[in-house]
């Protein structure tokens, strides 16, 4: 029996679904997993089951998390190594983590998730635009202190959990890019969690496509 439940939204738009998912699977958490189909924003589903009616929303163990990055530190309270050992490179990481987080609105807005389609060329607002240069400063510095091929080395953790979904922006909106990014891209995407998650996304119901999404301003 399992120690729980995640509840996340549709795999082919949740980008907090997505960050959420990759920690608890690192972690190795024994929760089931259920998948509601969202309709943009807040659905009846998920406020019947999530306390602040979101999604990722995490039960196990007697715990009760509805927020992603309190997510990512219950799961590295049972999986420490999902941080940097070292304490200033785990401060490295948690800062860029919470900026990640809190940020980067201009892209959200001009370039949503969706791992089915590509719209190169387009979203290109100032705001993206801007956002995507701090990003790629910010993957530059970790990369070039760590060595990668991830943010903090040859494991992937919680800040490239953080910033996956902005790769499946990248790979959907396809801006230009510096090699640097380019190659954390390409290793983020080929990570076999990450290809799970696109297996299954493409793997859900034609109904739960949504046209806004699907054909963007």
């Amino acid at each position: 029996m399992s120690k729980g439940r995640l509840v996340i939204g549709t795999k082919r738009y949740s980008s907090w679904s997505l960050r959420g998912w990759l920690a608890v699977r690192l972690a190795h958490l024994d929760v089931e997993e259920a998948v509601i189909p969202l309709a943009g924003g807040s659905t009846e589903a998920v406020k019947a089951v999530s306390p602040n009616g979101l999604v990722p929303y995490l039960e196990h163990d007697g715990a009760r998390i509805w927020e992603s990055l309190a997510i990512a530190e219950y799961c590295a309270e049972i999986a420490p190594l999902l941080w940097p050992a070292d304490r200033p490179a785990r401060a490295h990481a948690r800062a860029i983590a919470s900026e990640m987080h809190a940020g980067f609105r201009g892209l959200r807005m001009a370039m949503p998730m969706n791992l089915g389609r590509t719209f190169p060329g387009r979203g290109r607002t100032p705001d993206a635009l801007a956002d995507i240069a701090r990003i790629e400063a910010i993957w530059a510095e970790a990369l070039r202190a760590q060595g990668g091929p991830f943010l903090f080395g040859p494991r992937f953790g919680l800040a490239d959990v953080m910033y996956a979904p902005v790769v499946t922006r990248f790979l959907t909106w396809q801006p230009e890019l510096t090699p640097t990014s380019r190659a954390y891209v390409a290793a983020v995407r080929a990570h076999p969690l990450m290809e799970r998650w696109y297996v299954e996304a493409a793997a859900e119901p034609a109904a739960w496509l949504l046209d806004k999404y699907e054909n963007p301003a």
